[in-house]
């Protein structure tokens, strides 16, 4: 049998490697999730080191919530997977391409308008993928979160939303798509490095606006009040020689009561963004029953968002939060960010490098079914996608390990800051708002946890002493 898969054309032998290794990254995956899966069946009681930390009910939300979304995952992934399969083995890259064809055709353009036809192809496909995983993402929102009491969307305001996210992107998508599309036909032998810097610059532009003209399509921003969290941020900002302007509460809580807090922005121009489900005194998951204030009628009116009670005070108090601040600060102070982006932008100029290398090799195309065209935006998809896979999860796992140091590193950052004490409280608070399970099975945690485990943050932060 393996003489009789290296007798096969090269194209063959490369469809096969490829549709082979997308099989056994899935199969090691759902290994790893069974392993994670048999520990939340298994562990129903509180392990004696949480006991002071993690009372049961919450223990054992926690443990129905992962299990489920643990068993949900299995199920989508076997559906993504197979899909996948179906798509590479019937032929429906190149015939999606063929109805992209078609359809500029039936417009008066023709074969030589490539980008024209790539854009076509894009948008198709990008529908494909949103009305195919649509399903899933309705049962994930309104079974599953619904069931565990974090979704507060409507039915209504998440098709909307949906529909709007889908926009949004193809409006950034396409035109960014048809310039780099254009530098590759046009960049002649150095094409590589002028596409590198093309989504290089892009990307910077986009870090920078989304936060102001990009996240407010979606969510409403507004400045925090003054008071005593907006004078703790800003004196640990000028503390650190952070270049603070603004701080931003982001209305987190329409959508779900997951809680999350970032900074964005270059150079002197930093802001940070709280959400409103991690501010104990701000979130409105904390005022139901009483008195709201009349609000003028929006777009996204409270009609379309769940009024839930909650049975548990949600959200973190003021000092700690300006922990949990102190350890995202820590990642700027330590360069956390910028070895990032530098990690990143290496990636990028060696994969477009290598495409390089690669895109004149026809038994690429020919391998997924591409045998009288040689189309630039396949052939990104081709090597991007599928020749690259085996680098693209060592790198996974290389920035995973990579990404829980850098946890460690901040948490120690908060606690030479004189927080341990608050960032030990915060930890548990999110653990417990967020139902994160404490518990995990060694090998799922190594290759899937870019945090580390809670219970390690805790040991690495001291013994703190808890009221």
């Amino acid at each position: 049998m393996t003489e009789t898969i290296f007798d096969l054309p090269v194209e063959k032998q490369i469809f096969y490697a490829v549709l082979g290794f997308s099989w056994t990254v899935y199969l090691w995956e759902a290994y790893l999730a069974y392993r994670q899966r048999r520990i939340y069946r298994t562990t129903t009681h509180v392990p004696q080191e949480l006991g002071k930390i993690m009372d049961t009910e919450t223990f054992e939300k926690s443990r129905l919530y992962q299990l489920d979304k643990s068993n949900f995952s299995f199920w989508s992934g076997l559906y993504s997977e197979t899909e996948g399969t179906f798509i590479l083995l019937l032929g429906g890259i190149p015939f999606l391409w063929d109805v992209a064809g078609s359809v500029t055709a039936h417009f008066g353009f023709g074969p030589a308008y490539e980008i024209s036809q790539s854009l076509v192809f894009l948008t198709l496909a990008t529908l494909f993928s949103a009305l195919t995983g649509l399903p899933w993402s309705i049962y994930n929102t309104f079974v599953i979160e619904e069931k565990h009491g974090f979704n507060q969307q409507t039915l209504g305001f998440f098709l909307k939303d949906a529909m709007k996210k889908f926009v949004v992107t193809q409006c950034i998508l396409l035109p960014v798509t048809s310039l780099l599309l254009y530098i590759i036909k046009i960049g002649g032998d150095y094409f590589f490095i002028y596409a590198w810097l093309f989504t290089l610059g892009v990307s910077l532009v986009l870090v920078t606006i989304y936060a102001d003209y990009i996240a407010p399509l979606f969510d409403k921003f507004t400045p925090l009040p003054e008071g005593e969290l907006k004078t703790g941020i800003e004196a640990m900002a000028k503390s650190i020689s952070f270049p603070l302007t603004k701080v931003y509460v982001v209305e987190g809580s329409k959508r779900s009561s997951h809680s999350n807090a970032y900074f964005y922005g270059f150079f002197k121009n930093k802001r940070i963004v709280l959400f409103d489900t991690l501010l104990e005194d701000y979130s409105p998951l904390n005022k139901t029953g009483e008195p709201q204030p009349e609000q003028a009628e929006t777009d996204d009116t409270p009609s379309e968002t769940k009024a839930k009670p909650k049975n548990k005070k949600q959200g973190c108090n003021n000092p700690e939060i300006l922990a949990v601040l102190g350890h995202e600060l820590g990642h700027w102070k330590l360069g956390h960010t910028v070895k990032n982006i530098v990690i990143s932008q290496m990636n990028s100029f060696l994969c477009f490098f290598l495409f390089a290398v690669l895109i004149g090799q026809k038994e690429l195309f020919l391998a997924f079914g591409f045998h009288d065209s040689q189309p630039t935006l396949i052939g990104l998809m081709i090597i991007f996608q599928f020749i690259f896979s085996p680098y693209n999860e060592l790198l996974s796992f290389c920035l995973t390990v990579l990404s829980r140091r850098f946890e460690f590193q901040a948490d120690a950052f908060a606690r030479a800051m004189g927080k341990a004490s608050e960032l030990y409280s915060a930890l548990i608070k999110l653990n417990k708002d967020n139902l994160g399970f404490p518990v995990a099975d060694w090998l799922f945690s190594m290759w899937h946890y870019s945090h580390p485990p809670l219970l390690e943050r805790l040991r690495a932060l001291g013994n703190v002493k808890q009221d």
